[in-house]
């Protein structure tokens, strides 16, 4: 019952973000959605805050001032090297977050994207997604509050946001390869349960260094493109 009640809010509230602005086509296979236990309120508020500074590099409506924090949703990104599949958990410690990318997801933002960063080294192994244009340059048209507790741990397999700066969320994510030893400010959406091999492959390809950090982070030596993301396996 509850799982079914989970689907049918996450339902409603993705029909609401859609119909919330200019029209936007969206079709997706149904999600997987599981019930989470935990006492508390069923939503939280959010905050989506418009950049008129950084205007969207593809039209999206905002999604609405609210998520869900009971439940699972699956996602999968159908990258060139094969599918990987993350479970984002809304009741972790970034609803929003994870509001924010189904309403990304159901719009086809990630749709025919590509992945312009790697890092392999001892501090960061992650591929970092989510840039339309550029590393750090293509988002949503909006940016919201980072969500963390303080306790963070970005261990292999780990999705989070990435950002420029505290309170600056959007659409990239990334996501960890080995391990990042970084401070606990980037909110953890969930986590891949489908498709690690695939990551792997992208890494065991090598990185064109372009980053100042070092010759291990940098452009993918070979382009790590998304052709689509899609809800369930």
């Amino acid at each position: 019952m509850k799982s079914r009640w989970v689907a049918l809010v996450l339902s409603v509230v993705a029909g609401l973000a859609l119909f919330a602005g200019p029209a936007i086509a969206a079709s997706a296979a149904p999600a997987r959605v599981t019930a989470a236990r935990g006492a508390g309120a069923p939503v939280v508020a959010c905050t989506f805050t418009p950049t008129p500074d950084n205007p969207a590099a593809r039209p999206v409506v905002r999604p609405l001032p609210f998520a869900l924090t009971r439940g699972t949703v699956d996602v999968t990104f159908h990258f060139n090297y094969g599918p990987v599949t993350v479970r984002l958990d809304a009741a972790g410690a970034a609803p929003c977050a994870v509001a924010n990318m189904v309403s990304l997801v159901l719009q086809h933002f990630y749709d025919r994207s590509q992945c312009w960063r790697l890092s392999d080294s001892e501090r960061l192994g992650v591929l970092q997604c989510g840039d339309l244009y550029e590393v750090e340059k293509g988002g949503p048209g909006y940016k919201f509050a980072d969500e963390v507790s303080g306790a963070e741990t970005y261990e292999r397999g780990t999705i989070a946001m990435g950002n420029q700066g505290p309170g600056t969320n959007g659409s990239e994510f990334f996501i960890v390869h080995s391990f990042a030893h970084i401070p606990a400010q980037y909110s953890v959406l969930g986590k891949v349960v489908r498709g690690m091999d695939a990551i792997d492959r992208m890494v065991a390809d090598g990185i064109v260094p372009t980053d100042p950090n070092g010759p291990l982070d940098g452009a993918p030596k070979h382009p790590v493109k998304i052709s689509s993301a899609s809800f369930g396996w």
